[in-house]
């Protein structure tokens, strides 16, 4: 088997598990944060400065998964092209 061949499929394999479990991780962090959501609209003692914190870290939280899927298929792409191309683009 040639050694490209095998190396894509390992690759192949991680990004399947990566975007599996990224996709378990943002489903239960989504479920967190429609949780989150409710308890905050009955809430009623909770200022609105506090409010807005919850809601701000949600979004911060939101932001730096998008970001952390970008950089990992931004990887993955990379080394798929580095198998391909070769070093150099070759």
């Amino acid at each position: 088997m040639n050694q490209n061949h095998f190396l894509k499929q390992m690759i192949d394999f991680n990004r399947t598990a990566f975007d599996n479990a990224f996709s378990t991780m943002k489903m239960l962090q989504e479920q967190a944060e429609m949780a989150a959501s409710g308890c905050l609209d009955q809430a009623a003692w909770l200022p609105k400065a506090g409010r807005t914190v919850v809601n701000e870290w949600m979004n911060v939280c939101k932001n730096g998964r998008e970001s952390f899927k970008g950089s990992m298929d931004e990887a993955f792409n990379k080394v798929e092209a580095l198998l391909v191309h070769g070093p150099k683009g070759e």
